[in-house]
C-alpha cells in the first residue's frame, strides 16, 4: 500500500467521526508494531495539510521486558520531526512474575492504557491516537460476543471523563493486510514484541477463526464492519 492510500483511509475516518479539531495536542501511542507505526506516519503527513492545525507527540509504554529496544522508534521520530517520549514501567514483571497471569492480555492492556493516559496528561495532550485497524474492530466485536456474552466494541472516538482525554482511532478503515503492506514497502523497522504471550492469545484465536470463516463466507469482514457502523453501539453512528 502506498502512502497516498493510507492517508485516504485515515482522512476519511478522521472526517467521518470528527476525530481532530483545531488546537488538539495528540499523543500517538507507538508500540513499534506495524499499526502504531502506520498511525504515526499517517498523522504526521496529515498534519502537514489538514485544515484543522494540531500538534503531535509520540509515546511508547515499555513493559520492562528483556529484549525490547525502541531506538528505531526514536530515530524515526527524529527523522519525521515528532517529539518522542519513552515511558519505562514494570508491567511485564507484575503480570508474568508477580501475578503469573494465565490470561495476561486484559490486565496488560489496562495497565498500558493507564500509563499512556497518564503520560498524555502530563504532556499536556487532550487526545490519544490508538492504532486499532479494521480487523481489530471485527475481532473485538466477536471477542465481546464469545467471551462476554454481549454485543460491544470500542468506539471510533471515546472520552475518559476522569482524565479529560479523548481516544481516537484513525486507522479504523485500514485492513490489517494493507497496514502490513505499507510497512513492508516503506522499509520501516518494526519492534519485535518480546511478550511471552505473543501469538498465543484469545485475540489470535479469534483472528484465526475469522480467517477460516472468511474462506467460506464472501466479504465477511466488510459485512460485519458495516453492521457495526449501522448498529446502535455507542459512538458508531456517523450522524451523531
Amino acid at each position: 500500500m502506498k502512502l497516498q492510500k493510507l492517508l485516504s483511509y485515515v482522512r476519511r475516518a478522521v472526517d467521518d467521526y470528527h476525530m481532530i479539531q483545531a488546537g488538539d495536542k495528540i499523543a500517538v501511542g507507538v508500540s513499534g508494531g506495524k499499526d502504531s507505526l502506520c498511525l504515526l506516519i499517517a498523522l504526521r503527513h496529515l498534519q502537514r495539510f489538514y485544515p484543522q492545525p494540531f500538534e503531535l507527540v509520540a509515546v511508547t509504554v515499555s513493559l520492562g521486558l528483556p529484549g525490547a529496544s525502541y531506538d528505531d522508534i526514536r530515530a524515526l521520530c527524529e527523522e519525521i520531526g515528532v517529539p518522542y517520549t519513552l515511558i519505562e514501567t514494570d508491567i511485564g514483571q507484575i503480570i508474568f512474575e508477580e501475578r503469573q497471569e494465565k490470561n495476561p492480555c486484559s490486565l496488560c492492556a489496562k495497565m498500558r492504557k493507564g500509563a499512556l493516559n497518564t503520560a498524555a496528561e502530563q504532556l499536556g495532550c487532550n487526545k490519544i491516537a490508538l492504532g486499532h485497524n479494521k480487523d481489530d474492530v471485527v475481532e473485538t466485536f466477536f471477542m465481546s460476543l464469545f467471551y462476554e456474552g454481549r454485543m460491544n466494541c470500542f468506539a471510533p472516538v471515546s472520552y475518559l471523563d476522569r482524565m479529560k482525554l479523548y481516544s481516537i482511532r484513525p486507522l479504523l478503515y485500514v485492513p490489517e493486510w494493507e497496514a502490513r503492506s505499507f510497512i513492508a514497502c516503506s522499509g520501516i523497522q518494526i519492534v519485535k514484541n518480546p511478550c511471552p504471550a505473543d501469538g498465543n492469545t484469545k485475540r489470535q484465536e479469534t483472528k484465526e477463526l475469522l480467517e477460516t470463516l472468511s474462506g467460506r463466507y464472501d466479504h465477511l469482514q466488510e459485512k460485519v464492519f458495516g453492521a457495526i457502523q449501522r448498529s446502535a453501539l455507542k459512538g458508531w453512528n456517523r450522524e451523531e
